[in-house]
């Protein structure tokens, strides 16, 4: 995805059935006399640490919804659990507008599959969302030495060898399992080593210890560009603006490679409708502000604009698509 308010193609389609792009003027216009959504101050949860991709972005939107969604949105880290505390507090909130979540996608498509006895949430029905925030894709990467220069040397050079290792942010994530559908595309071993998060991959990628990284692309894209690691692919749909060099799966011949992760923020079911129309209102009217899209930007992510009922449908739809991907690796992530 570019740096364009551009959606993929499966997610314009979902914005034209919502509609939402086609009502944008009406709901900017509305929403700079609007009164705030809620009157007291809101948290939004967010199941990561501070400092990490998903606090920036989350602190980013906090900031916008300001004054919009409520005089106050206090963003509050509930980390632990694979990031599930968080949603698993906000699904016993009460559900009057005063607690938000904001997460990834994949805690709500794939994690049903892999936390098959222990998930205490439902991503569908649990949760309304308010809407898109942002997306982002992932790069396959090796080491700057590494003889591969693109993707068909390096399956080249891997059919050569005994071990093949590669990491992904954290076993049981996309990354994890877009490495694994690559590697059966590839007829590839590729054997997956757990770290807790890149950058302490980083240093064994540059030994050649391990041979590959399946990451996410703002963590890779300043790397690549200063000479510290090389990009061979990435899944966005669209080349990434700040990568022109670098090729998409689908253009390299593997379509069913391309894959976004994006962000949504979420109120507990049973919310108003009036709450729910005001927060997508709010995400929307935010998604077009230069200083929110500058503070994406320097993350590698773009906003969606994609409403509650888009997003509802994106939800369910990912949540089909992984779910043959992860039992075909017969991952779980309960012993």
């Amino acid at each position: 995805m570019d740096t364009t308010d551009r959606p993929s193609a499966p997610i314009r389609g979902l914005v034209r059935r919502t509609a939402l792009g086609a009502t944008l003027g009406g709901i900017l216009a509305g929403s700079a006399r609007a009164q705030p959504v809620v009157d007291r101050p809101a948290r939004l949860l967010v199941g990561f640490p501070a400092g990490g991709a998903a606090d920036i972005v989350a602190r980013i939107y906090a900031e916008q919804l300001r004054g919009s969604y409520a005089q106050q949105v206090v963003v509050e880290n509930r980390s632990g659990a694979a990031a599930r505390i968080a949603l698993e507090a906000a699904k016993a909130a009460a559900p009057d507008g005063t607690t938000l979540v904001f997460t990834p996608e994949s805690m709500l498509s794939v994690y049903p599959h892999i936390y098959l006895r222990t998930l205490r949430y439902d991503g569908v029905k649990d949760f309304v969302p308010g809407g898109a925030a942002s997306s982002f894709g992932f790069a396959f990467v090796v080491a700057t030495d590494h003889p591969a220069r693109d993707l068909k040397s390096f399956a080249e050079w891997a059919h050569t060898q005994r071990d093949v290792s590669y990491c992904s942010p954290a076993a049981g994530s996309v990354p994890h399992f877009l490495a694994e559908m690559m590697s059966r595309k590839l007829d590839l071993r590729l054997m997956h080593v757990a770290y807790r998060g890149v950058g302490p991959a980083l240093p064994d990628l540059s030994t050649g210890r391990l041979s590959a990284i399946m990451g996410v692309i703002g963590d890779m894209a300043e790397q690549h560009r200063s000479g510290h690691l090389r990009v061979l692919a990435v899944s966005s749909p669209q080349r990434v603006a700040s990568l022109p060099e670098v090729p998409t799966f689908a253009e390299l011949g593997y379509p069913d490679l391309t894959s976004e992760e994006v962000y949504t923020i979420l109120l507990p079911a049973g919310s108003p409708p009036p709450v729910v129309d005001g927060l997508e209102r709010a995400i929307a009217s935010a998604s077009v502000r230069a200083e929110l899209r500058t503070g994406l930007a320097k993350m590698e992510q773009v906003p969606v604009r994609l409403g509650s009922r888009g997003m509802a449908e994106r939800i369910r739809s990912e949540r089909d698509r992984w779910g043959p991907i992860v039992r075909a690796t017969g991952y779980t992530a309960e012993e």
